[in-house]
């Protein structure tokens, strides 16, 4: 039995929020309009959201319309340390464990520090020109100062998750994380961060969702959420956002990455969690590897369109399918967009600059070609430099790899996985080899056509503009 199919036989506790919105995300003059004054009504039970939205993705977006911020993300914030070591970390945990100790002991030089996890995506996100704001713990120390600054300087806002815990109780904990990132002589990655080596989460003081948190997720138009929230967040944390977001009309997107099947061997809680995040998400994102890990299907196609069927309100399943390119599946159709070619150099938070476009395309209601395109290209781009945070890819950088349009043609490649999938739906392919019209397999989108019109909603610079938070 796949995962999924056993997942949905777990039971999902509902819970019925009765918090208030409270103060609303406050923008700069310049940029507020009196409709973010606006008040969502009052909770909606979970049950009765799921029947009202079912089946209904054009009612579902109009609810996230009059929203302070684009997009949101609930935690994994950390500050990647980069360093180049002549060999990877041992794969036993205890060596591990000590490795990583040894390297804690002398603090790195600050050069090798870097804005890492989830700030990787609203870095990104915040170059193509949406406003946006973390959700999550940042210590108040040398490295939280650091991220603090990195995210006020890219004009992203920042929400803590401190709620009236007593401080010195859980001093260690309130240490803001540390990833390290050993990368040895031949580019290959290792990682490791003290989340890696205990069974409680990282905050595991952090037992409800902050009344600030639920506020600023009622104004955002995206909450995001990854499976590495699992090692920061206890579970009924990560449930109560998810909750949070649907109560308010916030759209919701769930990226497992490498800990999606792991969680399924993890505490019935957690078990749930990634149930509901699986079942109840706007949007589901996944590698070809993980949408095979949780359904048991090889054909891509096939198995985003397992996720649909297994989701109360999925509407969008996008698998990225590595060097050639990427897909989006739907309940009506199957586009396919090829990868960009380029010289790559390193591949760290590429998935997150990725996402960044696919929230972009969401939330201006692109076509599914124009978005998958600019998810290759800003991808693409990051690729070309080297490590994440301020390195991810700059609009002008993206931009440029869309004008020259060079990408991987293989005709072959998706003409196998489409039939091998057995689809009866309409299934697009964005294509330099046609004019336009339809193949006995495909609708065909020439890509100069799609280029056009993602250069056209870029015209003149997007005016940058930071998230100001009043609680």
């Amino acid at each position: 039995m796949s995962l999924v199919k056993t997942l949905t036989s777990l039971p999902v506790t509902s819970r019925n929020s009765n918090s208030s919105h409270g103060h609303v995300l406050q923008l700069p003059r310049r940029r507020r309009r009196a409709v973010l004054d606006r008040h969502v009504a009052g909770p909606i039970h979970l049950s009765g959201l799921h029947a009202s939205l079912n089946g209904n993705f054009e009612a579902s977006k109009r609810l996230v319309l009059d929203k302070a911020a684009d997009l949101a993300t609930l935690g994994n914030l950390c500050v990647d340390i980069v360093l180049n070591v002549p060999s990877l970390p041992p794969a036993n945990r205890d060596e591990r464990k000590n490795y990583m100790e040894k390297l804690a002991s002398s603090p790195p030089d600050k050069k090798f520090w870097e804005a890492g996890g989830n700030c990787n995506l609203v870095i990104a996100a915040s170059r193509l020109g949406l406003k946006c704001v973390t959700l999550g713990h940042v210590g108040d120390e040398i490295y939280g100062n650091f991220l603090l600054e990195v995210l006020h300087e890219e004009h992203i806002g920042s929400v803590g998750m401190m709620d009236g815990t007593d401080l010195e109780a859980y001093c260690d904990a309130y240490e803001t994380l540390l990833c390290w990132v050993l990368v040895d002589p031949f580019q290959r990655h290792g990682f490791c961060s003290r989340a890696d080596f205990s069974d409680e989460p990282a905050f595991s003081w952090i037992k409800k969702l902050p009344e600030k948190v639920r506020n600023t997720i009622h104004e955002s138009k995206i909450l995001f959420c990854n499976g590495y929230a699992f090692d920061e967040l206890h579970p009924h944390v990560i449930v109560s956002s998810i909750e949070c977001a649907m109560s308010s009309g916030t759209a919701v997107f769930f990226d497992p990455g490498p800990r999606g099947s792991t969680l399924f061997h993890g505490t019935p809680d957690e078990r749930r969690a990634l149930d509901l995040s699986l079942r109840l998400s706007d949007v589901l994102l996944l590698t070809s590897d993980e949408a095979e890990s949780l359904t048991g299907t090889k054909n891509a196609i096939k198995a985003g369109q397992e996720l649909l069927k297994n989701s109360s309100r999925t509407k969008w399943v996008v698998i990225k399918m590595g060097s050639k390119g990427s897909l989006m599946i739907t309940n009506s159709m199957v586009s396919c967009a090829p990868s960009f070619k380029v010289e790559l150099v390193d591949t760290v938070g590429c998935g997150d600059s990725f996402t960044a476009a696919i929230a972009y395309g969401f939330l201006h209601n692109l076509p599914a070609s124009q978005t998958l395109m600019l998810a290759n290209a800003v991808g693409a781009a990051t690729a070309t430099g080297c490590g994440a945070g301020r390195n991810v890819a700059h609009l002008e950088k993206v931009l440029d790899l869309l004008k020259q349009s060079k990408i991987n043609e293989d005709y072959t490649f998706w003409t196998e996985l489409l039939e091998e999938s057995e689809a009866s739906c309409m299934v697009s392919l964005v294509s330099g080899l046609v004019v336009n019209g339809c193949t006995d397999r495909f609708s065909c989108v020439p890509v100069r056509n799609v280029v056009k019109d993602i250069l056209s909603m870029f015209e003149g610079a997007h005016e940058k503009t930071t998230i100001n938070l009043s609680y």
